[in-house]
């Protein structure tokens, strides 16, 4: 915050609020598009359907190459990656506070996303947004009953966590119970499985580790518990949001795999863990609405899409219902399918699936629950700066507590009703085990159950040692995702579940280009190199979507680039070594078994 006490994103706020004075009604396009009315009128047009990461990249890509975009959504721009306002929460001249889906995590290892992120302005930033990423220091493994093992996150330039003797002594004593607690032969064996996994090849990891789930390529079930805890569950579980009994080994470790080499600085954008300095839709979402506006990007807030009618082999019209309940008819040139595939394959109809089979097969993807509560704190708790993940408690809760990684000035002074300092954004990854406090599962909770039992399991795993961390005094509020309801009742709903990879799943995926040639899917279930539900696949796949229009259509325009993962040239060598054993039918020259 500058000393007129006016924030960057006060600025973006202003501005907006700028165009809506000057007539702009919200949600739809400038009254003048960019570039000639000829030249806009004779562009192809293009019928974005979804708002969230995916639809917003390439109505982003499309618009830089003269289509004539409008992108419908049915809730908010930014989809799962918003933030939102808690209602009823702003006192005075503050804004609400602010809740989301669950917290930012932009890992080094992502590439695509970041390029995007730059090319979005920020006032006084020159790299736009992503200039308003931030790495903290450090993260710690949360145990139940044991001292935590607190680790320093090691980047060039980034400035370590400043830390008393009593936090030396406890970072010791976590890691020495953590040895302790994992029998030596257990941690070898796991070192040779990341090694076997680490010189498979392709086609090794694509038809053997796909189908193999992480719990029997680790031998978990041979192992101790705190093997299974902490290598096998708080690997897939609070990481992947997966479970280990049924994640993909290919998946996991292809994860793991990245996070090694960018903790190493190979093939990085940035550091192994970033956020973002404020809010989401601040440090984010409304500079990018901002900038598509401007690139003449239509939006349709509230429209939903109901089918995608088809007929004499194509997408005759997109079939959506506008915020008052009507139903419309959008036709555009082409159609980006960019909804969650959980939305999007309810709009698919039988002729449609028939056209191209690969639709069909999205009915066996599976997705899961893993959901956002953000307590408010009166008083900053003493937590570690950076991540938390309890990997003992039932609910496999990860956390962050976030106003010191926000540069927007006092929390209290901006947000709120000027007590609460601070917000503790927590993931819930399990919501089908009993948990500590009630014994029911998250399901079976209700929204204030929930609230409580995960308060509880921060505690246990916080408090556990001596130190209090957590205050009952200091929880102001809780807010819980919206998208959650009726759990504690018969027929509990999740209206933003997230893609899981059991084993098998990589070839139910299907690609941006289908065999309809109008209609391109965009979203973190498309096949693309990351193979997780992330952003960074969410915003791949759509530049995936955009290179295929841009072919089928012959356009000279630039395609956009696509970057896979990071392969370290020195053990392509032992790939491809493993490619002959594997073609022979021999294991990995590493596997023993």
């Amino acid at each position: 915050m500058d000393r007129t006490g006016t924030s960057r994103r006060t600025f973006v706020a202003a501005g907006a609020a700028a165009a809506v004075a000057a007539g702009v009604p919200a949600g739809a396009a400038p009254a003048a598009a960019a570039g000639p009315a000829s030249a806009q009128s004779a562009a192809p047009s293009v019928a974005v359907l979804g708002g969230g990461v995916a639809g917003l990249t390439a109505a982003h890509e499309l618009a830089e190459r003269g289509f004539r975009v409008t992108v419908y959504e049915r809730r908010a721009l930014g989809g799962k990656a918003r933030s939102m306002d808690v209602p009823g929460s702003a006192r005075g001249a503050r804004r609400p506070l602010p809740a989301e889906h669950g917290f930012r995590f932009i890992p080094g290892i992502y590439h695509n996303l970041p390029d995007t992120m730059r090319r979005i302005p920020f006032p006084g930033n020159a790299n736009g947004v992503w200039d308003n990423l931030v790495a903290p220091p450090e993260m710690m493994f949360a145990r139940s009953g044991a001292e935590d093992l607190r680790a320093p996150i090691p980047w060039p330039g980034q400035q370590p966590a400043e830390l008393t003797l009593e936090d030396v002594r406890r970072a010791l004593t976590g890691f020495v119970e953590t040895v302790r607690g994992l029998p030596p032969h257990e941690a070898a064996y796991f070192v040779n499985r990341a090694l076997v996994f680490l010189t498979s090849c392709d086609e090794r990891r694509d038809e053997v580790w796909e189908h193999t789930p992480w719990w029997t390529f680790t031998r978990a079930a041979q192992m101790s518990n705190a093997y299974q805890r902490i290598l096998a569950i708080g690997v897939t579980r609070n990481i992947v949001a997966t479970k280990a009994e049924e994640a993909s080994t290919r998946t996991v470790g292809t994860l793991g795999e990245a996070f090694v080499f960018n903790a190493l600085g190979r093939g990085a954008d940035g550091p192994p863990d970033r956020i973002l300095d404020g809010p989401t839709n601040e440090a984010w979402i409304d500079p990018w609405a901002a900038h598509l506006r401007a690139l003449g990007v239509a939006f349709r807030i509230g429209w939903t899409l109901r089918e995608l009618a088809y007929g004499s082999g194509r997408i005759t019209a997109a079939l959506v219902e506008d915020p008052d309940g009507a139903r419309q008819t959008v036709v555009a040139d082409h159609y980006v399918c960019a909804l969650p595939v959980e939305h999007a394959r309810r709009t698919w109809g039988a002729a449609l699936r028939a056209a191209d089979p690969m639709l069909a097969r999205c009915d066996r993807l599976q997705t899961d629950w893993m959901t956002g509560i953000q307590f408010y704190l009166t008083a900053r708790p003493p937590m570690v700066d950076g991540h938390v993940n309890c990997i003992d408690s039932p609910w496999s809760l990860t956390a962050i507590a976030q106003a010191r990684h926000w540069t927007g000035g006092s929390f209290a002074d901006v947000y709120g009703d000027g007590t609460v300092v601070d917000c503790l954004s927590v993931d819930i990854s399990e919501w089908d085990k009993p948990g500590i406090l009630y014994g029911r599962t998250a399901k079976r909770c209700t929204p204030e159950e929930v609230a409580k039992e995960v308060w509880a399991q921060l505690k246990a795993a916080l408090n556990d040692t001596g130190r209090t961390v957590l205050k009952d005094s200091d929880l102001h509020s809780w807010f819980l995702d919206p998208g959650v309801s009726g759990i504690g009742g018969p027929n509990p709903v999740n209206e933003d579940e997230l893609l899981i990879h059991p084993v098998g799943t990589y070839h139910l995926r299907p690609t941006a280009a289908t065999k309809v040639p109008n209609l391109y899917l965009a979203g973190d279930y498309v096949a693309v190199p990351i193979d997780l539900a992330t952003m960074e696949g969410a915003n791949t796949s759509a530049r995936q979507a955009v290179n295929a229009l841009l072919d089928r259509t012959g356009s000279t325009a630039p395609r956009c680039t696509v970057r896979p993962l990071f392969r370290a040239p020195e053990i392509e060598a032992l790939k491809r070594h493993d490619r002959l054993r594997h073609r022979l039918g021999l294991r990995n020259a590493l596997d023993v078994g």
